[in-house]
């Protein structure tokens, strides 16, 4: 009698351990956007909507459109920044999917990779559309550089320092 309680609260337990990780990973899943179950769980921030600092900062068609209406991009520049953010896209895909590695020794080749993703995209661009560019991603390091492991781009000096 007493194994039977012991195995039914074990049960019981288990039960209330798994479902709710089994709900949210989900509710995070629903989108029916990839057919690699592994893969749904890395891609359900980025294509979800807004959930916690990431939301839909990786979506490359959203990416494209906030920098197409700042930047005012054309339709060729529209399109190659989208080839460009969705390649971004699927190589942190598969280094975050990368087990082998631990979450420090990935930062620096995402990092590597964003970078040389903004070069890309920043060569499609006019010196005009440059100029904004480089403001928005100063501002993003300002803003975001403490959670990369404090790698703030630093205040750009006076010009009268220089002299």
């Amino acid at each position: 009698m007493f194994k039977n309680y012991l195995l039914a609260l074990t049960l019981a337990g288990l039960a209330a351990t798994v479902a709710p990780s089994a709900i949210a990973q989900n509710n995070g899943t629903n989108n029916g956007a990839s057919t690699n179950g592994s893969t749904d769980q890395q891609t359900a921030p980025a294509t979800t909507g807004k959930r916690g600092h990431r939301g839909a900062d990786f979506d490359p068609a959203k990416r494209t459109q906030k920098l197409t209406s700042k930047l005012k991009l054309t339709p060729d520049q529209q399109s190659k920044v989208q080839d460009i953010l969705k390649s971004e896209q699927s190589q942190m895909q598969t280094l975050r999917a990368d087990t082998s590695m631990s979450r420090e020794e990935r930062r620096p080749k995402m990092m590597e990779i964003s970078k040389t993703s903004d070069s890309q995209v920043r060569s499609l661009l006019d010196p005009g559309q440059q100029k904004k560019f480089d403001t928005m991603q100063a501002k993003r390091d300002r803003k975001y550089g403490h959670r990369h492991g404090g790698q703030a781009a630093p205040a750009p000096a006076p010009d009268s320092d220089q002299k």
